[in-house]
């Protein structure tokens, strides 16, 4: 986020929620918009393909039909255009690109849009209104724009949208899109990404690779690695011959469920490090018993940046460790026995992989990644808690980014089209599936299907589908349905609810009896190479 969860809750006059069930995935931030909704007068427009809980409490909802996101952004930006209710000053003073921009978005008349879209011309003006001639709008988003073949360029309109409003930069504003688990902003700070080290320094670059190879005693590669959605699928064709994969359930969280598994069945070599026996697990040569959050010291970073100190409050069971000290033995076990030649200087500063704790693991960390060269335990120990960059010992954190300058120094308008899902309805299959969780289970459930509470709750998975649909279908109060798609079936019950558009059906992939992965299309986004899970065609049947 480039704000804080504060900031935008409490000074947002507008917020626009698009791609993001807010109240059921990320419950706290949901709150409180919804208490800024009721208390202070806040508009918030909600686009989704779904009636989500949030849409009670909104002032317009964009009922778009999934997958046509872009089409929807630009035909917003189209109207705030064509009024002249953009920011002129802040185009003017802090933007580039804006012409070129500009000839897309011209493109994109809300005739056009309205058919692409689904959502009634008047509803697109009455929302480039709001959106016009109200400010600060917070712009908020999650995996519902991001998981598509053109998930990058929904956020490259996201960010058109903002700096088109002059909403970056200032309170209440911003780009901020929510992270999904509770450290995935500091795993992604870290470097688990194939093209950055740490901080978001690029493996591309010759100057970082330096940096790192004078750090870690080894040479650096400056080619960009593989994302999980490569390495798997290039574990079938040989081409890996091992995978380690650490607190990860791919056969419940990737798409295509038929295909990972055939992958991990060829390939050679496969450890998992995992708290539980996994659905990934039976495909495992090797299992490392990790630990909970509960049972480890260290820090977490939040979907605002902000850095939090976590602190051990139970010991671990029987042989299980801190991943961190699993990979240390890892590690030094292979630094004894290599053998392939690769030289490793161990007078470097940091060669030698003999942490004892973790606040010696943040040493490096503010040696070597900018962003946190001053989170310090001892700060962390105090209390303190910052949001990234925090530049030194004394800096406080920067809770607004963006202000008065963007990092690269004129913020850029990338012109982006509007690109179909790779995957879209025919007389096969003639439905859109799309996917998502529930607020009672969480991603491939091996926790939450272990709390018996929740699964009192929610016990079994749905299939939300809509009436008009369950009556031309014939399911005539049928419960049971199999839905159907190129990669594979699934049975489960039919939940026939508004909740979603005709032509649309909805399902999560929490239990392993009926995953929506197994019917996932595995299409990738070109630059981020994440799958579109949000749309595959799909046929649906009674179940008798």
């Amino acid at each position: 986020m480039s704000n804080s969860i504060e900031d935008v809750t409490q000074q947002a006059k507008v917020f626009f929620v698009i791609g993001s069930n807010t109240t059921e995935q990320h419950p706290v931030i949901g709150m409180k918009i919804r208490q800024a909704v009721k208390q202070r007068d806040a508009i918030l427009i909600v686009a989704d393909p779904r009636q989500i809980p949030l849409v009670d409490f909104a002032t317009l909802h964009l009922q778009h039909k999934p997958g046509t996101d872009t089409a929807l952004l630009n035909g917003l930006m189209h109207i705030i255009l064509k009024n002249g209710w953009e920011d002129k000053a802040f185009i003017e003073e802090r933007t580039e690109g804006f012409e070129e921009f500009k000839a897309v978005i011209e493109q994109y008349p809300p005739e056009l849009v309205s058919e692409i879209t689904g959502v009634p011309e008047e509803l697109l003006y009455e929302a480039a209104q709001i959106m016009g001639t109200n400010k600060p709008m917070a712009a908020i988003w999650a995996m519902g724009i991001t998981q598509h073949i053109k998930g990058v360029y929904n956020v490259f309109a996201l960010a058109n949208l903002q700096m088109l409003l002059g909403n970056i930069g200032i309170p209440g504003g911003g780009v901020n899109p929510l992270r999904g688990q509770n450290n995935v902003q500091g795993a992604c700070d870290m470097g688990g990404l194939p093209n950055v080290y740490p901080a978001y320094q690029p493996v591309t670059s010759e100057e970082a690779a330096k940096k790192f190879a004078e750090a870690w005693g080894a040479p650096m590669s400056t080619k960009i690695g593989m994302t999980v959605t490569e390495m798997i699928p290039a574990a079938k064709e040989g081409k890996i011959k091992a995978l380690y994969i650490l607190a990860e359930d791919p056969i419940m969280s990737d798409a295509d469920t038929n295909h990972v598994r055939q992958c991990l069945e060829t390939c050679e070599f496969v450890v998992l490090q995992e708290i539980f026996y996994t659905e990934t697990a039976p495909y495992a040569d090797v299992l490392l018993p990790g630990v909970s959050f509960a049972e480890k010291s260290g820090t977490f970073t939040n979907t605002e940046r902000r850095i939090q100190l976590v602190r051990q409050a139970l010991q671990p069971l029987g042989e299980s460790r801190p991943d961190w000290q699993i990979l240390t033995e890892v590690a030094n076990r292979i630094l004894a026995i290599q053998s392939s030649g690769r030289k490793i200087d161990l007078q470097a500063p940091y060669a030698r992989w003999d942490y004892h704790q973790p606040r010696e693991i943040m040493d490096e960390i503010n040696a070597l990644a900018p962003s946190y060269a001053g989170v310090k335990y001892e700060r962390l120990e105090r209390g303190e808690t910052f949001q990234w960059p925090v530049k030194d010992e004394a800096h406080p954190g920067t809770p607004i980014l963006h202000v008065g300058k963007f990092a690269r120094g004129l913020g850029k308008f990338n012109a982006v089209e509007y690109i179909p899902a790779a995957e879209l309805p025919d007389e096969d299959y003639p439905l859109i599936l799309s996917t998502g969780r529930v607020l009672y289970h969480w991603h491939g459930g091996e926790l939450s299907r272990r709390s018996q509470g929740l699964l009192e709750i929610y016990p079994k998975p749905l299939i939300e589908i809509h009436p008009e649909d369950a009556e031309r279908l014939g399911l005539n109060g049928q419960q049971r349905v199999r839905v159907t798609s190129r990669r594979g079936s699934i049975e489960a019950e039919a939940w026939i609810t508004e909740r979603v558009l005709p032509g649309m059906v909805y399902a999560n992939f929490h239990f392993p009896e009926a995953s929506a992965n197994v019917l996932t299309h595995a299409a990738l986004d070109p630059i981020s190479k994440i799958p579109e899970f949000k749309v595959c065609a799909v046929k649906v049947e009674a179940v008798e």
